[in-house]
């Protein structure tokens, strides 16, 4: 009897956590919890593009295009905005 009160004391607490792990964005549906920034250095563009550092720097000297904002002197680059930039045909028709 006490292992039967033990798996549904379990389960409460296991519906417990994905209740209120459902929560979190009950405000923001939208939100997304992808772990990756939104916004991304141009030094640290290398690990999120997985390419080496001279590729990376070839790359946005080759296509000084590719979306990026400029804030007090440091480039950024938006990373969903960078990968449907990528994805599209507009870099591979030239």
């Amino acid at each position: 009897m006490d292992i039967s009160f033990f798996w549904i004391g379990a389960g409460l607490a296991a519906l417990g956590y994905f209740i209120g792990d459902g929560l979190k964005n009950f405000k923001n549906p939208k939100a997304s919890s992808s772990g990756y920034p939104t916004l991304i250095k141009e030094k640290g563009l290398y690990i999120y593009l997985g390419l080496s550092k001279e590729e990376v720097k070839e790359l946005l000297s080759k296509y000084p295009n590719a979306p990026k904002v400029e804030l007090k002197g440091t480039t950024y680059y938006p990373y969903q905005n960078l990968l449907e930039w990528l994805s599209s045909n507009d870099i591979y028709s030239s």
